[in-house]
């Protein structure tokens, strides 16, 4: 079994002496068992924390380079016109705290994120046209994360103080 111990950030296709694809839900994971694209018996035993993001690097310990691929899994992509109307639709979606990929291609912005029908029926009533398909599913990493900034991890807030309720 390969051990993988070190994340490397993206790294250049080639650098690879093989891939690992997974959907989002694996990726998430710090600890896990898979078998490459290769066939080969794979061991993650990873930091907790950031997600593997299509086109990481991972170390083994003999110091081979494993690139990670997100898998294509079943995705709506919302699509509405640009502007606020885009804007709208990512708020409204965002403030479900469910994960969003949010991307550019030949038919303008849009919002992806798993089935659901809740979140589907809402888009379409936000004037969105759905797409129903497998693609791979990127998802936002959060600001915090992206910019590198604070984790609730890394320091601690002092809750206990006094409250005062007048009965």
């Amino acid at each position: 079994m390969l051990i993988l111990t070190e994340r490397l950030g993206p790294i250049e296709t080639g650098q690879e002496a093989d891939t690992l694809t997974l959907p989002f839900e694996l990726r998430i994971r710090g600890r896990l068992k898979a078998t490459s694209d290769s066939g080969r018996e794979l061991g993650l035993f990873l930091d907790r924390g950031p997600v593997l993001r299509e086109g990481e690097g991972l170390r083994a310990e003999s110091g081979e380079i494993v690139r990670v691929k997100a898998a294509a899994e079943p995705v709506v992509t919302a699509r509405v016109e640009a502007g606020l109307p885009l804007a709208r639709l990512a708020y409204h979606l965002g403030n479900r705290h469910v994960q969003l990929a949010l991307g550019e291609d030949e038919g303008g912005g849009f919002v992806r994120f798993p089935p659901d029908h809740v979140l589907e029926e809402l888009a379409e009533r936000l004037g969105a046209t759905l797409e129903r398909h497998e693609a791979p599913f990127d998802p936002e990493p959060g600001a915090y994360q992206q910019l590198g900034g604070h984790s609730h991890e890394h320091h601690h807030h002092d809750h206990d103080h006094e409250h005062h309720h007048a009965h």
